[in-house]
C-alpha cells in the first residue's frame, strides 16, 4: 500500500479519491503493530485512513476529515497522554463518533478519568475476541445503522451475524499477531490482572463516604468480616478451577463496601484487581454497575486525572442487610 504526502493509504487497485463506503478507520499508537493495520481495517469492514505515532496524534485529528472511527493503542504512560486523551474525547462527543481506547495496568486510571462519551470503548490488554468485538461493534455503529433499522424485527438473526464476525476477525488477529516479522506485538491476554505482584491497597478517604445518619435498622458490618469473606473467595480459587466461579460484579461490590466500612478510596485499576477477572472484563462490568445506579463516580478533587469509584447509599445498606442475613445461617 502506497502513502500519500498527508500519510493517507492509497491502493494499486483503487485511485485516490474514489468513492468508498466503509467507515474510515484512523489508529492512533506507538507499537509496530501497525505493519498489519491494513489488512486489520480490511478484515473489520473498515477503511484505514492512516496509523499515526502518539507524538503526532494530535496534528493529525486537527486536520484529518471523513474519520468514523478512532482506535488509540496508550498502554504506557507518557507526558502527552492525558492531553490526547481529551482531544479524541471532545471529537467523539462533537462527531458522535466511536472511540476504542486500549489501556495498560499504568494508564487505565487516566484513561478512565477522560471518559465523556457513551460510545467510547474502554480496554485494557485485550485479547484477540475482546479487541474484534470492539471493532466490529464500533463499525457496526457507523456502517450498519440502516441495517440494524431494517432488520430491527429480526435481531437474533443480526447478534448472530455479529458473533460470527467477532469469531472471524479474531481468528484474523491471532494469524496477524502470529505472523512472523519484526517486534510482533502480543495481543496474548496473559495472567489476570489480580496476579500483579502489587495487591488491592484503598486510597485515602478525602471525606466520609455515604450518609452519616443511619437507618435505625441496619445491623452493623465489619469491614473485617467482609475482608475475610473475600479471602474466602479467593482461596476457593486454590482447590477448584476459579473459571468455573468467576463472579467479577459480587466481587467488586464487596471490596467495595469494605472499603467503604474502612473510608477508603477504590480506583478503577484497584477495583479491576478485586473481581479476579481479565481487566476488559471487569471495566465492562464496572460499566453495567455504574449504569444500573450500583456504583457510581467520584472525582478526585486533588487530581483530575484519578477517578475512584464507590457504592451508592443505597447499594451499601442493600448488601449490609444481605451480609448480616447470611451471617445468621453461616453461624448457625
Amino acid at each position: 500500500m502506497g502513502m500519500d504526502q498527508f500519510g493517507f493509504g492509497t491502493s494499486p487497485g483503487q485511485p485516490f479519491g474514489a468513492k468508498d463506503d466503509r467507515p474510515g478507520l484512523l489508529i492512533l499508537a506507538d507499537s509496530p503493530y501497525l505493519d498489519d493495520a491494513e489488512a486489520l481495517s480490511h478484515a473489520a469492514g473498515l477503511r484505514l485512513l492512516g496509523t499515526v505515532t502518539l507524538e503526532q496524534a494530535a496534528m493529525r485529528l486537527d486536520t484529518q476529515i471523513g474519520c468514523d472511527l478512532v482506535l488509540l493503542f496508550c498502554p504506557s504512560p507518557n507526558d502527552l497522554l492525558e492531553r490526547l486523551l481529551v482531544q479524541v474525547e471532545t471529537l467523539a462527543m462533537q462527531n458522535d463518533m466511536p472511540v476504542i481506547l486500549v489501556a495498560g495496568l499504568h494508564t487505565i486510571d487516566l484513561a478512565y478519568a477522560c471518559i465523556r462519551s457513551d460510545r467510547t470503548q474502554l480496554l485494557c490488554a485485550p485479547d484477540h475476541a475482546d479487541l474484534a468485538a470492539a471493532l466490529l461493534a464500533a463499525a457496526d455503529q457507523t456502517q450498519f445503522h440502516h441495517v440494524l433499522e431494517a432488520n430491527r424485527d429480526n435481531e437474533g438473526l443480526r447478534l448472530q451475524q455479529l458473533s460470527e464476525e467477532v469469531s472471524r476477525l479474531a481468528r484474523t488477529l491471532e494469524a496477524l499477531t502470529l505472523r512472523p516479522r519484526h517486534a510482533t506485538p502480543s495481543f496474548e491476554l496473559g495472567p489476570r490482572i489480580s496476579d500483579q505482584p502489587s495487591d488491592y491497597i484503598g486510597m485515602p478517604a478525602l471525606e466520609p463516604i455515604g450518609s452519616a445518619d443511619k437507618p435505625s435498622d441496619t445491623v452493623e458490618v465489619d469491614a473485617v468480616q467482609v475482608r475475610d469473606l473475600l479471602r474466602a473467595r479467593r482461596l476457593r480459587d486454590d482447590f477448584l478451577p476459579a473459571d468455573l466461579f468467576a463472579d467479577p460484579a459480587w466481587d467488586m461490590l464487596l471490596d467495595l463496601l469494605a472499603a467503604r466500612l474502612e473510608h477508603e478510596r477504590v480506583s478503577v485499576s484497584s477495583l479491576c484487581i478485586a473481581s479476579a477477572v481479565p481487566p476488559t472484563t471487569a471495566l465492562r462490568w464496572i460499566r453495567t454497575l455504574t449504569e444500573q445506579g450500583f456504583v457510581h463516580r467520584q472525582a478526585d478533587p486533588h487530581d483530575g486525572r484519578r477517578v475512584f469509584i464507590a457504592l451508592t447509599d443505597h447499594t451499601a445498606e442493600s448488601l449490609a442487610r444481605w451480609f448480616t442475613a447470611s451471617r445468621r445461617f453461616l453461624c448457625a
